[in-house]
């Protein structure tokens, strides 16, 4: 289910922590462009303030995989304050904890088809390194992938007998991810593919014959590759003239066809599929926005495809044999998003999620049509009445481009009670600000604040010539999409001009120090969550899984070794001295994609200009937050940095 544009994503940045309807019966139309600022009506609504402790007793979930009964399903869960692995009745009742762990992350991964015994992944400390490990039904834990600095990737089931699985591991060589078979009794293991060409491995057809593989010679040009296990070949099979993504979607469950992902010859990205015997291809599901995914049920009774319209998810579900879609639940405003059906392809477990609302897990029984909610992750002293809707805006930028955001307003922000404002950035570069429940967003409009998370060009969602509109531009064109959201926010009757900061995490937090550097009196304070200081460092010192990205990444961003300089000139740490602005730094000592130092080095030079610096360092996280004490003191230090140098103290005026 991988794309280029999501791996790359996940490869340069971004932040994991920080963020986040049922599908129109054809695909919807993109919106008329916006005329100038489209203000929220201005209500006066009072809203109730909360603590940080009330917001945090809000659980975050993922995943859901069906015991072999169909009876239970096991989810990730951070209601003990750092994600372990739950059970959960599918008719409603008491969850239980499978793990237990009180230092590093757990992510739950999927039950034995056959037993009780579970999956689950876990690092240490977040440094990303990732053991799979299997829980017996007596509770014992065992490393499947032992070993130091290795990371490694559970990547499905050998159906239709479930009597092996398949891993994904750097441990021979860290660049690469070779692929092995388990045995799903004994936990022996085969070498199916070595991996010395740097591919990115997506899937495995279900007999065993192909593994498909993706290779990027850009963020935005890319190709797939199938290779014949038998008689040890590799094949190309998406030769194409100029840029275009090619990417793995899934093997159908007949193994008779590859279903890809592309934009070749179309501005967005559409579903294609590659027939294994005859190398024919035609294409099979379109849409006026990104198509992100498209995978099928055990059986291939249904394909689930997942569209990425105007920063929001809609589900498409498909009946194969009917050839029509299905109609999905009627469920209040927001997203139904990560869909899994059940093996016998009676019932499918998925998340619901809206602005004011966080995922929330459900169970939807195909015979009755009837969804039930297993879960209430809000928390219960939180009324949703007092958090806010955000809202699709368009500004034009400098040149013209029409740049799309999400805009999150408070209730008491009226023309007679004018607010302070952020611009908040995504991370990436190629990220995308969306639709849904954010806490800390939320916090912060709760507190007073604007907030615009802005998708400048360059972010993901919105076509290809709008994704490659900031290669080898960042710290110019990008960064000045940021300056015009402040004029955007500037013109809104319930902004205060004069007090209006920037935030963002990693890419995000590279445009925050960019901004203070490069622009210095555009914003009032900035905040930097784990952002990019040095470029030259930064892609110098990459993950060593990162390897089969590094020339995409080159491409995109700059080569440390033939664009020396103009890295030099765009890597805010080398134009510290000009940052006069009140700046905040958060960042995770064991971070491995923005090294501790990119911090160090900032805050040391932002000292020396005897400008107000703020220095978080959480020694047991890495790239975001994944442990509530720690995402809560964060999100704390950042609204008392903003209530102190841009709520309470008045702006310095604007020079």
């Amino acid at each position: 289910m991988s794309s280029l544009v999501s791996r790359v994503v996940a490869a340069v940045a971004l932040v994991p922590a920080l963020a986040l309807a049922t599908p129109p019966a054809a695909p919807a139309k993109k919106p008329e462009p916006a005329q100038a600022a489209q203000p929220a009506k201005p209500t006066a609504r009072p809203s109730k303030q909360y603590t940080i402790e009330q917001f945090m007793a809000t659980t975050r979930l993922a995943g859901a995989s069906f015991s072999p009964d169909e009876k239970k399903l096991l989810f990730s869960s951070n209601e003990s304050g750092i994600f372990n692995a739950y059970t959960l009745p599918v008719r409603g009742g008491k969850r239980a904890a499978l793990t237990q762990s009180k230092t590093d992350t757990t992510f739950a991964v999927s039950y034995f088809p056959k037993d009780e015994r579970i999956l689950f992944t876990r690092d240490q400390g977040g440094n990303e390194n990732n053991h799979l490990y299997v829980r017996t039904a007596d509770g014992k834990e065992k490393d499947l992938t032992p070993g130091d600095k290795l990371k490694a990737r559970f990547l499905g089931w050998k159906a239709p007998d479930y009597s092996a699985f398949y891993v994904l591991t750097n441990e021979r060589d860290p660049r690469f991810f070779d692929l092995y078979k388990y045995d799903a009794k004994t936990y022996a293991r085969t070498l199916l593919y070595q991996n010395d060409g740097g591919y990115e491995l997506s899937d495995i057809s279900r007999d065993e014959k192909w593994i498909a593989l993706d290779k990027s010679r850009t963020t935005s040009d890319s190709d797939i590759h199938l290779y014949d296990v038998a008689k040890k070949e590799l094949k190309h099979i998406t030769p194409h003239k100029g840029t275009a993504s090619y990417s793995t979607a899934t093997f159908d469950p007949g193994s008779t066809a590859l279903y890809y992902l592309t934009n070749d010859g179309s501005e967005f990205t559409r579903v294609a599929r590659h027939e294994l015997a005859t190398g024919k291809k035609e294409d099979v599901e379109r849409a006026d926005w990104d198509i992100m995914y498209t995978y099928f049920s055990e059986n291939g009774a249904y394909r689930v495809t997942g569209v990425n319209e105007d920063g929001r998810t809609v589900i498409r579900l498909h009946d194969t044999k009917a050839h029509k879609q299905v109609t999905l639940p009627q469920l209040p405003e927001g997203d139904i998003t990560s869909v899994s059906i059940a093996r016998s392809e009676k019932r499918m477990a998925f998340y619901h999620s809206g602005d004011r609302s966080p995922n929330n897990l459900y169970v939807y029984e195909f015979a009755t049509g009837k969804a039930a909610r297993l879960t209430d992750t809000l928390s219960p002293e939180i009324d949703p009445e007092d958090l806010v809707e955000a809202q699709v805006v368009r500004f034009k930028s400098f040149d013209g481009m029409e740049i799309p955001n999400i805009l999150f307003k408070p209730h008491q922000a009226t023309p007679e009670n004018k607010v302070p404002a952020i611009v908040w950035v995504h991370g990436g570069p190629g990220g995308q600000t969306r639709k849904g429940y954010s806490p800390i967003i939320q916090y912060l409009v709760n507190h007073g604040y604007v907030v615009l998370g802005i998708n400048n060009r360059g972010s993901s969602g919105y076509g290809k010539t709008f994704f490659t509109a900031d290669d080898q531009k960042h710290g110019r064109e990008p960064l000045q999409d940021c300056l015009e959201a402040k004029k955007y926010l500037a013109s809104l009757p319930y902004v205060d001009a004069s007090r209006i900061g920037i935030a963002g995490g990693s890419y995000g937090g590279y445009m925050t120090l960019a901004a203070l550097a490069f622009h210095p009196d555009a914003f009032n304070v900035g905040v930097d969550i784990f952002g990019v200081s040095n470029w030259l460092r930064t892609l110098q010192n990459i993950p060593p899984y990162w390897e089969a990205f590094r020339e995409a990444l080159y491409q995109e961003i700059g080569d440390p070794v033939k664009q020396e300089q103009m890295l030099r000139d765009i890597s805010p740490l080398f134009h510290a001295g000009k940052i006069k602005k009140p700046l905040l730094v958060i960042q995770g000592a064991n971070d491995p994609r923005v090294i501790k130092p990119e911090s160090d080095e900032i805050v040391q030079a932002v000292q020396k200009n005897k400008v107000p610096v703020e220095y978080v360092v959480f020694p047991d996280e890495g790239h975001g937050f994944t442990k509530k004490k720690n995402e809560a003191e964060a999100i704390s230090r950042m609204l008392g940095f903003l209530d102190q140098y841009l709520k309470k103290s008045g702006a310095a005026p604007m020079n």
